[in-house]
């Protein structure tokens, strides 16, 4: 079964019984499929299911994960696995993958790939998850749905915006998916942090709450961190990371900005324009600028990679070094900063 995003994030919030079988997000809005994954978790753990993700690195990792999916534990007895990758299955795993849909409704697996066009979508990986499973397709295509889903997450944290307020904060955060979502967990907390008590209602913003709310919110926000890393400031960029850190920013959240940014870069050096990659005119310039400054170590593209998945391991608790650690490492080198002398 395939449904938008939107359609299945309002679905979850209606759902009683955990999600099971084969799930595919794909798209490229990372934090789509993240909030569909937040409206599982809480069923899975009503149902005693331990969440575990691993890493599709190559076509053999799908052997790991179809293994440790049909395992036995002494200490859970439904799993949910939630694997990140691009790389399909071989024909062996791929018939392994189809068994699993129609012999086991206890254990869940969750794949999250990036966009996956119209002529990938007939294949038959694909289709094991159309017609057994459900695919959801992460991609916002117009505003009117960037607006429901910001909508949804609004009254999740019990606030509304008038028109006028909606507009300039688009306006204020360039249509930015995250942005605007930090805004408004933001403005939450100043206008309605009760929220959540049986005799709490959802509180009303105009546009002089928000413009209040946007002047006497955090002190920088990710949003800074993005301009700070392409101008080169490091210092603005440490003062930036250690109030995000302070304020208990989401990692996971100031790991995506950095990503974000780390792959423009790369995208550009690569030979992509800015109209491919969807950089708005208005950061044209510090992304060229910081271009200029990287292609005088090319190096700098080849060990991005290696870093964002370190970190994202130091995230997901995998590795001991501290991920903000590691945060501070790759804003640095974003801004052109080196913290240690090459040997």
């Amino acid at each position: 079964m395939q449904q938008s995003f939107l359609k299945a994030f309002e679905l979850a919030q209606n759902m009683n019984a955990p999600a099971t079988g084969l799930w595919l997000l794909h798209g490229d809005e990372p934090l789509l499929p993240q909030w569909l994954i937040e409206r599982f978790r809480p069923l899975w753990q009503s149902a005693s299911m331990s969440v575990s993700r691993m890493d599709i690195t190559s076509s053999k990792s799908w052997q790991e994960v179809l293994s440790e999916l049909n395992s036995l534990s002494l200490f859970d007895d439904k799993k949910v696995i939630i694997t990140q990758g691009n790389h399909k299955p071989d024909k062996d795993s791929l018939a392994q993958l189809q068994t699993f849909a129609e012999q086991n409704n206890d254990n869940c697996l969750v794949v999250l790939m990036d966009k996956i066009d119209k002529k990938s979508q007939k294949t038959a990986f694909f289709q094991a998850f159309a017609e057994r499973g459900h695919v959801i397709d992460c991609q916002l295509y117009q505003e009117k749905q960037r607006f429901d889903i910001l909508n949804a997450q609004a009254k999740n944290f019990g606030i509304a915006l008038s028109q006028n307020a909606w507009q300039q904060l688009m306006h204020h955060t360039e249509h930015n998916l995250l942005s605007a979502y930090q805004t408004l967990w933001r403005l939450s907390f100043l206008y309605n942090p009760a929220f959540g008590n049986s005799t709490n209602e959802s509180v009303m913003l105009d546009e002089m709450q928000l413009q209040d709310g946007l002047v006497s919110q955090s002190h920088f926000t990710t949003f800074d961190l993005s301009d700070a890393m392409l101008s080169g400031d490091g210092k603005k960029v440490v003062d930036i990371l250690n109030h995000l850190k302070h304020a208990e920013e989401p990692e996971s959240l100031v790991l995506w900005v950095i990503a974000k940014d780390m792959r423009t870069l790369q995208g550009l050096a690569s030979g992509q324009n800015f109209t491919e990659l969807g950089i708005w005119q208005n950061k044209q310039g510090l992304y060229q600028n910081a271009l200029n400054r990287h292609f005088k170590n090319a190096t700098d593209f080849g060990n991005w990679t290696t870093m964002l998945y370190q970190c994202d391991q130091a995230i997901k608790g995998l590795v001991q070094q501290p991920a903000w650690e590691l945060l501070y490492q790759l804003a640095l080198s974003v801004a052109g900063v080196k913290l240690f002398r090459q040997i």
